[in-house]
């Protein structure tokens, strides 16, 4: 046993280093005992110290002649008591829940989850870190109304030939000049980083011989996946600091609902361990409950939780200068027993907290537990994924019946959803696709989801995908439907940043990137979800640029008032609503279900855009408003002099009126 001051002992989990060794401080109610190993650098136990309880669930103890780069894990013994959540084990190696960094990563193994089987060789080792001098970060440059740009670390750099091969597939690599190149042309305001903690496969996928290409399955909340950040936390402070310096910020999607560790078949490898009945969410008769639909849920209304929740939050955001994050299946962060509460304790203390109170905060506001469904409960200052906008858009450019006023209120943002309790902003962020579901080309080349590779029978992935093939099923050498298809998929980018609220784009949307059909990816690490950067549709990407430049230069388009019908004022937040024709909409008009065509005009007079939306097959020719100045394409797709809409397009005006100051 190693020598241990009992003494002055820190009352929150974490590794401290001191100069008389380190002090280990870990959090696993109702066990018995907790032991620390210690492993070299060849993965051989060299050591064992027993922890002290200290109270409050808490084990503790200072190790002398231990320093950093020292590899450790736990193990703990107690009580098994599956009918009560306890599943004390001690032949399972476990990972110190607040490790900052691993040697490798979690592969799956079946002995992980058999009960009595040592899983020292199995589970990845902590490695000491002190950690880097911390950041302060001044308030996140970003403000709602932007651009955020959602980002496969790996399969977005994998095969990006500008890259070090070194760096391709890493967090590394989104330093690369190339990549902040592409991403300045774009306009973008932010990326956000899907989850890039350490994860594991889920168990089903090895024998299928497949892998989890998403990290939606994380087992640690601090320390980052190897495979994306061999170097630890400075690899994701360098990227930060490269994207900063190029005006771009930075958000991670966290995952702080469910853990890998899964069902009760699942494996060991950390909260189970250490206290399964405490750290997960359980009913009355002692079974997990399931409102991820991950096999568990995290306690978030319980303290452990919340405090290591926040811990990895804060570690984000003094270590590598994080501007925000995202929220998967955020309700989960809401929930107790009585169900979930935009009050809940959680949510208020990461809005209150010192560290994180300015950060940006996205909630993706659903999980599939009772009453999971949330889009607009969360309040200020969260904004919220709107599958309303990502549906209505799909549904309108589809051609399904009636949807004209369901577009008009989706551009408006959102104010049947979000307009509540005085709010005179919309919280929505718009998206019309993501990594969940088909990327915005497959969108309008696939009817139906095509997901055999992922060797569920297709039966995975969602049904309702509002998604249309122009004629014919996935690939196709028709000129004729490969226009049709180039059309629609540019009016849905298109609509997206005409769109009021914040905005999302998927990478690789913009120029093109297909999953064959597959619209539930996540275990296809592989040419499905890899973007092909020797393969791109160069038009679409110019296209897309363009809408971003626009959308960057006129203030019309990144407001997020909620708009009002037109007064004449000075005030830019009215909306016009005209036919092509350049009449007023009317009841009637609203509810012709066939309705092709409309207009959308923004903003004080000597100061408008006007926006055109033609579903149509053929041109439509527009009267636009009268103005004492003069109406100017502002981006391809508008005629100029002849004021049309192309068929399946959406146009854009400026007026340019005596004293106006557009752009």
């Amino acid at each position: 046993m190693g020598a241990f001051d009992n003494l002055n002992v820190p009352p929150n989990p974490g590794v401290e280093l001191t100069a008389e060794g380190v002090r280990f401080t870990v959090h696993a109610p109702a066990a018995a005992s907790l032991t620390l190993c210690l492993f070299d650098d060849d993965d051989q136990e060299t050591g064992r110290h027993q922890l002290h309880g200290i109270g409050n669930g808490l084990f503790s103890g200072l190790v002398a002649g231990v320093e950093a780069g020292a590899r450790y894990g736990l193990r703990a013994d107690g009580p098994w008591q599956p009918d009560q959540g306890h599943r004390f084990d001690k032949s399972k190696l476990l990972v110190d829940p607040y490790a900052t960094r691993l040697d490798r990563p979690f592969t799956f193994d079946p002995g992980l989850a058999r009960k009595g089987e040592d899983t020292a060789s199995l589970v990845p080792k902590a490695i000491l870190e002190p950690p880097l001098p911390p950041l302060n970060p001044g308030r996140p440059q970003f403000k709602p109304g932007g651009l955020i740009y959602e980002v496969p670390v790996r399969a977005f750099t994998l095969l990006h030939p500008d890259v070090p091969e070194a760096d391709r597939g890493t967090i590394r690599a989104l330093a690369h000049p190339s990549i902040l190149d592409h991403l300045c042309k774009l306009h973008v305001d932010a990326v956000e980083l899907m989850p890039i903690a350490a994860w594991i496969d889920e168990r089903h996928l090895p024998p299928l011989g497949l892998t989890n290409a998403w990290g939606y399955n994380p087992v640690t909340m601090l320390a980052l996946d190897p495979r994306l950040a061999p170097g630890g936390i400075a690899d994701l402070r360098h990227a930060v600091e490269a994207l900063h310096a190029a005006g771009i910020a930075v958000l991670l999607d966290v995952v702080f609902n469910h853990t890998g560790e899964s069902d009760t078949e699942g494996p060991t490898l950390s909260l189970r361990g250490l206290g399964n009945a405490a750290y997960y969410r359980h009913d009355a008769d002692g079974n997990l409950i399931n409102d991820t639909g991950c096999g568990n849920t995290l306690a978030c209304d319980q303290p452990m939780v919340q405090g290591l929740v926040l811990s990895a939050m804060r570690h984000f955001v003094t270590q590598a200068g994080i501007d925000g994050f995202r929220f998967d299946l955020a309700p989960v962060l809401g929930r107790d027993a009585n169900g979930f509460s935009p009050d809940a304790r959680l949510l208020q203390m990461i809005v209150d907290d010192p560290v994180l109170h300015d950060r940006v905060l996205v909630a993706e506001p659903w999980d599939i537990g009772p009453g999971g469904y949330q889009l607009g409960k969360f309040g200020p200052p969260w904004l919220e994924w709107n599958d309303h906008a990502r549906d209505d858009i799909r549904r309108y450019w589809r051609g399904d019946p009636a949807m004209t006023g369901a577009l008009a209120t989706r551009l408006s943002g959102s104010s049947d959803i979000f307009d509540k309790n005085g709010a005179t902003r919309t919280r929505s962020l718009n998206f019309v696709a993501a990594h969940d579901g088909f990327p915005l080309g497959d969108l309008v080349a696939y009817a139906d989801k095509h997901n055999q590779a992922n060797g569920e029978n297709n039966r995975d992935g969602h049904d309702a995908n509002y998604a249309w093939n122009n004629g014919a099923e996935g690939p196709s050498d028709d000129p004729a439907l490969l226009a049709a298809r180039e059309s629609d998929a540019r009016a849905l980018i298109a609509t997206l940043f005409a769109s009021r609220g914040t905005i999302l784009l998927t990478a690789g949307d913009e120029f093109g990137h297909s999953q064959h059909g597959n619209n539930n990816a996540y275990a296809q690490d592989n040419a499905i979800t890899w973007r092909n950067w020797g393969d791109l549709n160069q038009g679409r990407l110019e296209f897309t640029r363009a809408w971003a430049e626009l959308r960057a230069k006129l203030p019309l388009l990144r407001r997020i008032q909620f708009l009002q019908d037109t007064d004449c004022s000075n005030t830019p937040d009215q909306v016009s609503w005209l036919t092509m024709e350049g009449h007023k909409m009317t009841a009637a008009h609203w509810e012709d279900a066939d309705r092709a065509s409309f207009m959308m005009v923004l903003g004080q007079p000597g100061e408008r855009l006007a926006l055109g939306f033609n579903r149509g097959s053929t041109d439509a020719p527009c009267v636009l408003p009268d103005t004492a100045g003069d109406w100017c394409s502002a981006h391809p797709g508008a005629q100029p002099q002849t004021s049309s809409v192309s068929a399946r397009a959406v146009a854009c005006w400026q007026e340019r009126g005596a004293g106006g100051s557009q752009g």
